[in-house]
């Protein structure tokens, strides 16, 4: 329509090239942009978050915060180290509890659990230099559950969790380092290096999960992190695997092929994960 008022420009009146000559254009442009914008992904993710409230171990303080409703969400693949993929929403980026008072961070799986030692020692080390957090937008970015799980991860050191807490941690932190990787827009400035830096990050944290679990192994009873040994072993292997510990993996994928405890679907994925480190192997010209 811009051409419609052309050469009116001398007379001063040099903004008109958006404007329409029927408003009903106008008002069909706004509704479209609503539209788009209730479809956009950050408008989907928001409708499947939900605020729950949480009593701090740590302070006893009352605060809330988002979670994701699990009934809602679909699952729509699973890498090879059992990281889940949903639909429309990376439930990973609210597992990291942070308790807004204190500091006091942990994934939920471990939030409630706490000694009176331990709260002593995050009141001493953690709370005493806390200066709280960021007001929160509707959902969370991944730079914003990464410094979350950071927290929780610090919390683990201070309050000298177990091994496979730790371990646990850091592998949940390497998956929100992969998801952002996987879902940084096109016109991010220098795109590529930026991957390759949050895959490396990815890569130490992977490290860092593997020492965990192998420590976790001789000193820890299963259940451990909500899985069984076999389950475990397995996460461990392609964890090794990841990490170039190729020998390492091979021993554990034959622990969990000659297990009789072992189920035929985890012993199919065993079976699977050999066949990928042996081409690995062949591209890397290892033995």
């Amino acid at each position: 329509m811009s051409n419609l008022f052309s050469g009116l420009e001398s007379l001063g009146l040099n903004n008109l090239s958006g404007m329409e000559l029927f408003e009903q254009k106008e008002k069909e442009k706004a509704e479209q942009k609503e539209r788009e914008k209730a479809e956009s992904p950050e408008a989907k993710e928001a409708e499947l978050i939900f605020e729950k409230s949480f009593t701090c171990p740590v302070c006893d303080k009352e605060f809330r915060s988002k979670l994701v409703r699990t009934g809602k969400v679909k699952l729509i693949a699973q890498d090879s180290d059992l990281r889940p993929k949903y639909q429309s929403v990376d439930s990973l980026k609210y597992d990291a509890i942070v308790c807004p008072e204190c500091g006091y961070a942990a994934l939920s799986r471990f939030f409630n659990f706490m000694t009176s030692a331990q709260a002593k020692l995050i009141r001493e080390n953690i709370s005493a230099n806390f200066k709280g957090l960021k007001e929160e937008k509707e959902i969370l970015s991944y730079e914003e559950a990464i410094t979350r799980h950071k927290l929780a991860l610090v919390n683990t050191v201070v309050k000298h969790a177990k091994a496979s807490e730790k371990a646990y941690t850091c592998l949940k932190m390497a998956w929100l380092y992969r998801g952002q990787a996987e879902t940084l827009p096109d016109d991010t400035p220098n795109k590529e290096g930026k991957i390759k830096e949050l895959q490396t990050r990815e890569k130490e944290l992977l490290a860092n999960a593997y020492d965990g679990f192998v420590e976790a192994f001789s000193k820890e009873n299963f259940p451990m992190c909500g899985m069984d040994e076999m389950t475990l072993t397995y996460l461990t292997a392609d964890l090794a695997r990841q990490i170039g510990k190729y020998n390492e993996a091979l021993q554990m994928i034959a622990r969990i092929i000659t297990s009789r405890e072992a189920n035929e679907r985890i012993k199919s994925r065993a079976r699977e994960m050999k066949d990928t480190i042996r081409e690995e192997q062949g591209k890397t010209g290892e033995e």
